[in-house]
């Protein structure tokens, strides 16, 4: 088969929502808690506003531009659009019978139910009406729909009842078109709780849902006329930004410019209640300039994401997870500073279950430190009550020299990054917005600190960002080093990014784009040039995404010649394992479980001699032409054994939430006869708190003994 031919190459929309529906499925898993189910029925929900907001708003970009350009897998954005509607469709269905057939009866028979107005009893009906008159009346808004009032502009998923009314005492024209002055809009307030409470008397938690409540009672609203139908329905925008890097004078009033403009962006998705009439839908369509194909009718709850309040609101233990504390290891946990243990030897933490607390410490001392000369920093998804940005503003007003290098245009995190932009400068940091053209995606820190007669520079390296809340959902990797060449290097990279360096030579680390896909294509190459000389060869790579073709043909490439190859791609992957003559050595599997998988680590050569490096990258052209990213090798043989054996080792035996790419682009779940034996992220779990009860297990170098060398595991058994 060519290696050019569409056929070797899976859609990248496709493969994404093959990913969401694994996310979906964990919903559906009735071996989960009530609320760990209702938790993953979000996500996928949330998901899908996303996917919507960014990747179909391009598509029909691409189509309003004329564009007919395919992908590598022969797509076309017409045809790409036709396949993502028709599997959203069914996405949307099975979101709905997992709330509506699976875990609505669930919730039901513990005690929680979302009911009606309609189907309650008197009393209860009289408690609702009273808070609909005394809270929710006050702050609702009716938006008439006629000549003199245009249809209104609503925000991005925001909840709206559409309502067709009639003048008391008039009739309804003939036929089923709307007539003027029938149709009115009114938003459903996101200043009020979306779950009503309804007494009971028997202990059980009652909920109505806001909109529902609002429809009952809609007379009352519109005095004079008669309700003839309402129905919810919700908009989803264009949520990208539009931006001219090179002509904006001011990087940060251009985007702050833009976020005000993007709620208006086009929509791209009607969702509508299945309820309402043809006519009402038409009426919808023709005034948001949609066609047939953008809307999705669903039989249940919109915006399920706001489910997940029913678990805020219910604190009993057997409805949710284990609860989780991520173990703080002893060496970290004991030691009064930070920076003799770190000037030690490498360390590696592995998040979250070992503790993020390390590394919101060791900017926090660095801040406090008075042999802190300076500290600098890259912030991609700042938290909005950061630590970390806070103890660098401190460190500046202490007098420290600090560099923040803040992007400005993370998505969907881009007001928040601008408002610490603003706070940090505020306190004295010098604060940049990299490079124009590229993001800063790499996640690097460097603390130059004076000790004896000299000067030593820490460095920290992550996969994932200086967040702490999102370092108790994702799993990622914290490399602490001290070594001369890395600092090197950080220091040279900091100095590229804030001033107006040339890209310098690196000696440890590689840099995109000035070279990190051309290294990663030339250590597979590497591994085929061994396989074809007969000796060992070897790849192991974990990653959220894969999709740059050239680096997919030189894997298919190395798999011909003999090279055994293992990928961990949590979600997008448009490699086709297991190709006759093709990747009949390639194996692909994808991990979804409790914590998102977000870690980078990658594995060249047979695990005796293997090269391995962590990584801000993942393999997409983005990563390799549009951003600013870093890999590094790892040179302490214990954190290295670590990372083959227990990272990447453990992850490959998973076969209780693991699912197996198959040459047609669907997964599979992962399983062996009998139970379950290897749940990667339970291991995980187990093994760090293992660690902080102080038994051995590899961790640090210096305060803990690397398991006996093994080998990665090949098969499934």
């Amino acid at each position: 088969m060519d290696a050019n031919d569409p056929r070797m190459f899976v859609n990248r929309e496709l493969s994404w929502l093959a990913f969401n529906a694994r996310v979906l499925a964990e919903a559906r898993d009735a071996g989960l808690p009530p609320y760990e189910r209702l938790k993953f029925l979000a996500i996928a929900a949330s998901n899908l506003d996303e996917f919507f907001m960014v990747r179909v708003a391009g598509i029909k970009q691409q189509m309003a531009s004329g564009v007919t350009a395919t992908e590598a897998d022969g797509l076309s954005p017409t045809e790409q659009l036709q396949a993502i509607t028709a599997r959203v469709r069914e996405m949307s269905e099975e979101q709905t019978v997992a709330w509506r057939e699976e875990l609505l009866p669930l919730l039901q028979s513990h005690g929680v139910d979302l009911v009606t107005p309609a189907g309650l009893d008197p009393e209860a009906r009289e408690a609702v009406r009273e808070h609909f008159r005394s809270v929710v009346f006050p702050a609702l808004t009716p938006l008439a729909v006629d000549p003199g009032h245009p249809f209104p502009h609503l925000r991005n998923k925001s909840l709206n009842l559409a309502v067709l009314l009639r003048r008391d005492g008039r009739r309804r024209k003939a036929g089923n078109g709307v007539g003027v002055g029938d149709l009115a809009v009114v938003q459903v307030p996101t200043v009020l709780s979306r779950l009503v409470p309804v007494p009971a008397s028997d202990g059980r938690q009652v909920y109505v849902l806001l909109e529902d409540l609002i429809g009952e009672f809609l007379g009352e609203l519109f005095p004079g006329f008669t309700v003839d139908h309402w129905a919810t329905f919700r908009l989803t925008r264009n949520w990208d930004l539009s931006l001219d890097e090179e002509e904006s004078e001011d990087l940060l009033s251009t985007i702050q410019e833009e976020l005000r403009r993007r709620d208006r962006g086009m929509a791209v998705r009607l969702e509508l209640d299945a309820r309402a009439t043809l006519a009402l839908e038409e009426s919808l369509r023709h005034s948001l300039g949609l066609s047939l194909e953008d809307v999705y009718r669903s039989d249940g709850p919109l915006q399920l994401s706001d489910l997940t309040a029913l678990a805020e609101r219910d604190h009993r233990t057997e409805m949710r997870a284990e609860p989780f504390v991520p173990a703080l290891l002893p060496p970290l946990r004991d030691a009064e500073s930070l920076f003799p243990v770190l000037a030690r030897g490498d360390v590696l933490l592995h998040h979250p279950y070992e503790s993020f607390d390390p590394v919101t410490r060791f900017i926090e001392e660095a801040a406090d430190d008075p042999q802190v000369l300076a500290i600098k920093q890259t912030l991609y998804r700042i938290a909005p009550d950061s630590p970390i940005a806070r103890a660098l503003s401190r460190a500046a007003e202490n007098g420290k020299q600090v560099a923040a290098l803040v992007e400005l245009k993370a998505r969907l995190d881009e007001a928040n990054n601008i408002a610490w932009a603003r706070r940090m400068e505020e306190a004295g940091v010098h604060v940049v917005y990299g490079l124009i053209g590229l993001k800063t995606h790499c996640k690097l820190a460097l603390v130059v600190r004076r000790e004896g007669q000299g000067i030593r520079r820490y460095v920290h390296l992550g996969t994932g960002n200086y967040n702490a809340q999102t370092a108790r959902q994702y799993t990622d990797l914290s490399l602490f080093t001290t070594r001369a060449a890395v600092a090197d290097d950080v220091s040279a990279l900091f100095n590229m990014l804030t001033g107006y360096a040339v890209p310098p030579s690196f000696k440890k680390l590689v840099v995109a784009p000035f070279g990190l896909h051309e290294r990663l294509l030339d250590l597979i190459r590497r591994e085929a040039d061994r396989a074809r000389r007969g000796e060992p060869a070897r790849i192991v790579a974990k990653m959220n995404s894969l999709v740059d073709a050239v680096m997919i043909r030189e894997l298919y490439a190395a798999s011909q010649a003999g090279v055994q190859i293992d990928l961990l791609v949590r979600s997008i992957c448009c490699l086709r394992p297991g190709l006759l003559g093709v990747s009949d050595n390639i194996r692909v599997r994808s991990v979804v479980d409790r914590f998102l998988e977000h870690g980078r680590v990658f594995a060249f050569g047979a695990p005796d001699r293997a090269d391995v490096y962590l990584s801000s990258a993942d393999w997409m052209p983005r990563n390799f032409e549009r951003r600013i990213e870093v890999m590094l090798p790892v040179e302490d043989p214990a954190i290295r054994q670590r990372l083959l054996e227990e990272v990447l080792g453990t992850g490959l035996k998973d076969d209780a939430k693991a699912s197996e790419l198959l040459p047609d682009g669907t997964y599979v779940p992962v399983r062996r006869e009998g139970p379950p034996r290897f749940r990667s992220q339970q291991i995980f779990l187990e093994r760090a708190h293992r660690l902080e009860a102080g038994k051995p297990d590899a961790v640090i170098r210096h305060a803990a003994a690397p398991e006996a060398p093994g080998q990665l595991p090949r098969t499934a058994g």
